[in-house]
């Protein structure tokens, strides 16, 4: 894989980038705490209970629950397993992250007028790794339908030639940056297919708008290599009260971060009879940050003292995102009898305008029984319309196309969490399922979610150990292009975290 050195920088209009679809918003949607491994081995079944930092980040009433003021921090280790088919072809990777995924605080101050209905006011931070993006996977496979030169052929048809060509006497890092300065993302793949020699015009004329592919139809040997790095964190300021021994009442202020970068390289040959173009090499690079802001609202009722009610609200996020682009591209034609190689490497970073995501409000309702002393069990359900996920500004006719897409695509999706606790003195014993709906109305495209959990604890008075295992499994079709080749690898993902936290009682 060729990596890129960068020389010069080009500004794109924010209409062009094509990094913007559903599958980015989807990623930034993403809500699945980590947490303490308290909370992950009840498989985040929380929203009734409280008493844990990381189900504040479910509901912010949770903090009451304390009756001391804590610390907590927590340590994992996530391991990704992929198994990728793509046309026949079959390939596993495994990635393995050690993170601090999980540190907090709560303070409780209690109330001392004895004649107060309120009992105490808790306040409260916490730091939470929402999503970690490390993923490292290979798709290959014989491809019989269609070419990465399908690609650029469907970028270029409609575009006049001299806005897809550099002048004479014109770099390609001059060309390329002029071209998307002027024109935009979308020309600058006619640009990259043209100089290739993947495409050509129809007629040698600058008018010319219809192309044909240099790469003749048949087999096309395909690896897609695709490496992301990043995460998504949330910091939240929780406030929240006690009001007599009957109702808690909590509010989050969430402030988000998104750090994400991603690598895809394309190797694709052929021996198709009549193919000028006989091997192309094509990677594309995406570089994404991005901070956003949300608030919860949540209650807690004991309607006896065994039996708990929860109730919140998750507030949309909104985001501010800023995003950069590269791209490199290499071919291997046979002209006289000889190979010959054309690399375009622009040694452009294209900077695009900031744009604004809305991702998708949600409501939990939970349900809680203890069992005294003795442990016990916890149910939440949650439901999200992801159709209500945004690129803003609506104005734009990229962004309007994209969210009238989603609207289409997406759908209301629900979870469900249920998780239980048994203490055996100062031993605890936790387990804990959860299932989640796709988000797509086609679930073929995005399977649903199933985890299991369980874990273990030890309460040493002022000081707890946890430890934690859970893993989830979900089936992916990932979209290699969004234009031309459009096939899908089929991917088949097992999340896998040991959490260990250590708590402290101030």
């Amino acid at each position: 894989m060729k990596k890129l050195s960068f020389l010069i920088i080009g500004v794109l209009s924010m209409s062009q980038l094509m990094a913007q679809d559903i599958s980015e918003a989807l990623r930034y949607s993403s809500d699945d705490i980590q947490g303490t491994a308290r909370f992950r081995s009840m498989s985040g079944a929380f929203g009734a209970l409280g008493g844990d930092l990381s189900a504040l980040s479910i509901n912010p009433a949770g903090s009451s629950i304390f009756t001391r003021s804590n610390i907590t921090a927590s340590l994992s280790v996530q391991t990704l397993n992929n198994d990728v088919n793509y046309f026949g072809g079959h390939r596993s990777s495994s990635e393995s992250k050690f993170d601090l995924n999980q540190v907090g605080a709560a303070f409780v101050f209690t109330n001392t007028n004895i004649n107060s209905p309120w009992r105490k006011f808790v306040l409260a931070v916490s730091y939470d790794k929402v999503s970690n993006f490390e993923n490292d996977w290979v798709a290959s496979g014989t491809n019989t339908s269609n070419s990465i030169g399908s690609y650029f052929s469907g970028y270029a048809q409609g575009l006049r030639l001299d806005e897809i060509s550099a002048f004479p006497g014109e770099s390609y890092s001059e060309a390329y940056s002029a071209i998307g300065s002027a024109y935009g993302y979308n020309h600058q793949q006619a640009f990259l297919g043209y100089e290739s020699y993947i495409i050509d015009p129809e007629n040698d004329v600058d008018s010319n708008t219809t192309y044909i592919s240099n790469i003749a139809p048949g087999s096309y040997q395909q690896r897609y290599y695709y490496s992301a790095r990043g995460y998504n964190g949330k910091l939240s300021f929780n406030m929240s009260s006690q009001f007599k021994d009957k109702l808690y009442l909590g509010l989050n202020l969430n402030t988000h971060f998104i750090n994400y970068e991603r690598y895809t390289y394309l190797n694709e040959s052929n021996n198709n009879t009549g193919s000028l173009i006989n091997e192309v090499g094509f990677e594309n690079g995406l570089y994404t940050i991005g901070t956003g802001f949300s608030f919860q609202l949540g209650a807690i009722g004991k309607l006896t003292e065994a039996f708990r009610l929860g109730l919140t609200y998750t507030s949309p996020t909104w985001y501010t995102i800023a995003e950069e682009t590269t791209q490199y591209l290499e071919t291997y034609r046979i002209e006289a009898g000889q190979e010959i190689g054309q690399v375009i490497n622009p040694n452009i970073i294209n900077i695009f305008p900031d744009y604004r995501l809305q991702t998708p409000g949600k409501f939990t309702g939970s349900l809680a029984y203890v069992f005294g002393d003795r442990g016990l069990l916890s149910f939440d359900y949650s439901i999200k319309d992801y159709s209500n996920t945004k690129f803003r500004p609506k104005s734009d006719p990229y962004f309007s196309s994209q969210n009238s897409l989603i609207r289409n695509t997406l759908s209301t999706a629900s979870s469900y969490r249920v998780g239980g606790e048994y203490r055996i003195q100062r031993i605890s014993l936790r387990a804990g399922y959860r299932f989640e709906e796709s988000p797509y109305q086609n679930d073929s495209l995005y399977g649903d979610l199933n985890g299991y959990s369980f874990g273990i604890g030890y309460n040493f008075g002022n000081f707890k150990i946890d430890a934690a295992f859970d893993q989830s499994k979900q089936d992916i079709n990932y979209q290699l292009y969004n234009v031309g080749l459009t096939d899908s690898a089929l991917i088949d993902s097992k999340v896998s975290n040991f959490v260990v936290s250590l708590s402290f009682n101030l």
